[in-house]
């Protein structure tokens, strides 16, 4: 009895892995995809080069996610890395949203930038979907986040450059995706010195 049930295991299991580790590929291609169109010349170009000298705009502080919040996050109770990617996730596709909103419809960072990149993140949202099928109940450090990000009277409201959105997502990125952005694992994307200029965490890849 015991062996026929581990035999359904098994094949099952062969044929799902498979499945999974395709859609795991395609996951990858598609976060590889918006790296690249995050590249720090594409974002000082349109993020900052097409936008006034010091030109802000108000976002929820919730929606200012960095590196240091990821690291506080992991230290919360019943906090799993799917619940900081969904966050994530969120949080970039508001940020670009609120962007585009202050830009007039001819703006060039809209429609030869914001525009695309918002698909992109609508396209790598699929695959978000797929590998986590189902709902489940986040823990409550997400759950009030989730709550403050949608509140009608909201009161933590900052002022944030429209790149510093951006550039928090490229570095959170990789930090909550190193699976798809590291070839030999010896790069601590997670730690804000390897994103300081001449002091990252390990040597260049060659």
């Amino acid at each position: 009895m015991v062996q026929s049930w581990l035999l359904r295991w098994l094949l099952g299991l062969m044929w799902i892995l498979p499945l999974w580790m395709d859609v795991m590929s395609d996951k990858c291609k598609a976060l590889n995809t918006i790296k690249d169109q995050l590249n720090i010349t594409l974002r000082r170009k349109y993020m900052k080069q097409n936008f006034p000298i010091n030109y802000t705009i108000q976002v929820r502080y919730e929606e200012v996610l960095r590196l240091h919040n990821i690291s506080r996050l992991r230290n919360e109770e019943d906090v799993e890395l799917m619940h900081l990617q969904g966050l994530w996730l969120t949080v970039t596709q508001k940020g670009i949203k609120k962007i585009l909103q202050v830009l007039p419809e001819k703006h060039p960072t809209r429609h030869k930038y914001l525009t695309g990149l918002e698909n992109l993140f609508r396209m790598y949202e699929q695959y978000g979907t797929l590998l986590s099928p189902g709902e489940e109940e986040p823990p409550d450090s997400i759950k009030d986040i989730w709550e403050r990000l949608s509140e009608t009277d909201y009161q933590g409201w900052r002022s944030v450059t429209p790149k510093s959105l951006l550039d928090n997502c490229y570095r959170t990125m990789h930090c909550l995706f190193k699976e798809c952005f590291s070839t030999d694992g010896n790069y601590d994307y997670c730690n804000i010195l390897h994103w300081r200029k001449g002091k990252r965490t390990t040597p260049p890849l060659t």
